[in-house]
């Protein structure tokens, strides 16, 4: 393991020979023990187990290339799923949740990352079956790390995280489907959580006509202040009526929520319109007929962050850097919390309490 002793940019190489120590007990030695949460599962599948303050070392850390010393997370639905009884979501035990992180290289045995580098990491295990960035430090393979990009600071970075990259993505594979801003309407579900808040704003930023769908009424002001033009309850998505299709309603749709909201948006779209389907909190399964996809041509697009291509991720994230409204971050982040505050915010946002994003704080 290479320490590193002065900030460098990314990819610009390694530091010179002489700051070369052996590899893991010196880098255990420098960090020393540092706080984390930490999700331990209980022998009973209907008991949630704990979840609890601790201390780590680096030996607790799993394998890697690249040491983070994390500055920033961000509190996402995944992050409090892996809290509940039963799930599949957590996949070892125990668990440090967070599967956004920012921070500082401060160790690095990869070539293709550079001490002293800032860099975001999402997705792929992280907080899942990898220690997570819910803790001071973290060690991740180096093909998970991408460069803060320009015009982002690390804690706007956060603040997007995979709800940010997730709605960019969806954009970015809808617009490929062909849709534009002269369209016509394009549907947003979910809206007040913090994926849907950053379709809003993307969205909006861009010049579309959006309408926000919600089942928390009392967000309109806030939803029309990310750039919705309308605002409706969730159930006035959901076409109930007899028939196959229902009326075309929209020219294209992030879906944020799964379920029988999917299966309303597919008999609603215009003709050759897609939706772009990233959420379940509404449910796992939807009940479908062909006839949206043969007699209009409609187009259901899965989003699938977790395992994006390293090039499209980073193009992804550079997109946000230059384009995404930074002023609208202060809109979208609710709350900062550190890590004392965790257990009450990941029940929280299992209960549909946390409107957009909550930044949690790492570093003093």
């Amino acid at each position: 393991m290479l320490r590193c002793r002065l900030p460098t940019l990314y990819g610009s190489g390694m530091d010179e020979p002489s700051t070369r120590t052996p590899p893991a007990s010196a880098t255990s030695a420098t960090i020393g023990a540092f706080p984390a949460l930490l999700v331990t599962r209980a022998d009973n599948p209907e008991d949630p187990g704990r979840v609890e303050l601790a201390t780590l070392t680096m030996d607790d850390l799993p394998a890697g290339e690249v040491v983070v010393k994390v500055a920033w997370s961000s509190v996402n639905y995944k992050d409090g799923m892996v809290t509940t009884a039963g799930n599949r979501v957590a996949r070892i035990s125990p668990l440090v949740p967070g599967v956004d992180l920012v921070g500082t290289v401060v160790a690095t045995t990869s070539p293709d990352v550079a001490c002293g580098a800032e860099v975001i990491v999402h997705a792929h295990d992280l907080g899942v079956a990898h220690h997570g960035g819910f803790a001071h430090y973290a060690r991740v393979p180096a093909d998970w790390v991408v460069p803060l990009p320009a015009g982002l600071s690390a804690r706007d970075a956060a603040a997007l995280g995979t709800a940010g990259f997730t709605a960019a993505l969806s954009l970015r594979e809808l617009e490929q489907s062909g849709l534009t801003p002269d369209a016509g309407e394009v549907l947003v579900t979910g809206a007040s959580g913090g994926l849907g808040g950053m379709a809003v704003a993307l969205l909006a930023h861009r010049g579309y006509e959006v309408t926000a769908s919600t089942g928390r009424m009392e967000e309109e002001s806030y939803l029309r202040a990310l750039g919705a033009r309308r605002v409706i309850h969730r159930d006035e998505v959901i076409d109930t009526g007899p028939r196959t299709l229902g009326p075309e309603r929209w020219a294209g749709a992030i879906d944020c929520v799964g379920g029988s909201t999917l299966a309303a948006i597919l008999r609603t779209l215009n003709y050759g319109a897609a939706v772009a389907a990233s959420g379940l909190t509404g449910g796992s399964t939807f009940e479908t007929t062909v006839y949206p996809f043969i007699v209009r041509a409609v187009r259901l697009i899965g989003i699938d962050a977790v395992e994006t291509p390293a090039a499209l991720r980073a193009d992804v994230w550079n997109e946000l850097g230059a384009s995404f409204p930074t002023a609208t971050l202060g809109l979208l982040t609710a709350d900062e919390v550190e890590l004392d505050a965790l257990p009450g915010t990941l029940q929280a946002i299992l209960a549909g309490q946390i409107r957009g994003r909550t930044m949690v704080r790492l570093q003093p």
